[in-house]
């Protein structure tokens, strides 16, 4: 480690920490962005550059349909950053074992970079806290499994709500695999090879409205709900919009839609219905 990891106080009162972290969310950023694995790299790299870091490596890994994870190490200890471009959010962690850095710097930085529309410090915690006993012991934030801890999946959130339905609306870009000369029959596969992996089964005729070119809506009426939603062929955006009266994982159909119409990357918008 740097030599700034022995941080002093400078004779005050305050104390002495091993390190110092934040940890920031960044929300309505640039989705495109997000998804892009080399711009995040460079980003995080010199975000820490500005903020007075040394840079010692930089790993970062795109998850596959999207996602990006990375941690930039610094001589000070280290940037980390997960990103879901499905949500227009990442959430990063500034952790430093030096005095110099400027935390500010990296935030203006990053939200710069990433467009992002809003970003909260979540918390700033000094680590390691030296006492005459050595590193003090902090209470735990969490004492128990049934503490006041949010649920990680959808199925756990639709369960523990008493849930009776759920909808998601994702929004698909660069769809590659939308036949320009024909998007209806393209659209309609779609909707049917989605139906096929949810379990869902037609209660009417599939339609498909082309009277203006720019954009084109379509729905197939479910058992138990309703698929519809948009096409616009130019920017190569689709829209859809799933209603159902039981669980379905609004992550997986998403993740499907984008698989089958050859998209580049998507946003998610799910709603668990009480």
């Amino acid at each position: 480690m740097d030599t700034d990891c022995n941080m002093n106080d400078g004779g005050s009162s305050a104390g002495m920490a091993l390190g110092r972290q934040m940890t920031v969310e960044f929300y309505d950023c640039d989705s495109h962005f997000l998804a892009d694995v080399g711009a995040m790299k460079k980003l995080f790299i010199r975000a820490a550059e500005v903020s007075g870091a040394h840079v010692v490596d930089a790993v970062f890994h795109a998850f596959q349909p999207q996602g990006v994870s990375g941690v930039v190490v610094i001589s000070e200890s280290h940037f980390a950053v997960h990103a879901w471009p499905e949500h227009d959010y990442a959430a990063v962690d500034l952790f430093t074992c030096g005095e110099r850095i400027d935390f500010d710097r990296a935030i203006a930085e990053l939200a710069t970079g990433m467009s992002c529309g809003q970003w909260i410090i979540s918390s700033l915690i000094n680590r390691g806290i030296l006492g005459a006993n050595g590193v003090e012991r902090f209470v735990p934030v969490l004492e128990s499994r049934d503490s006041r801890a949010f649920q990680l999946s959808w199925r756990s959130r639709f369960d523990k709500s008493n849930a009776r339905a759920i909808s998601a609306a994702f929004d698909i870009y660069n769809c590659s695999d939308v036949d320009e000369e024909d998007p209806g029959s393209s659209l309609e596969n779609f909707a049917r090879s989605l139906m096929a992996e949810l379990e869902l089964e037609s209660s009417g005729d599939w339609s498909f409205n082309n009277e203006n070119d720019q954009c084109f809506d379509f729905e197939q009426p479910i058992t138990g709900g309703r698929l519809f939603g948009f096409y616009y062929p130019e920017p190569h955006v689709v829209y859809v919009d799933l209603f159902l009266n039981r669980f379905f994982d609004p992550r997986h159909a998403a993740e499907f839609a984008m698989s089958a119409l050859g998209g580049g990357y998507y946003r998610l918008q799910p709603h668990v219905r009480q």
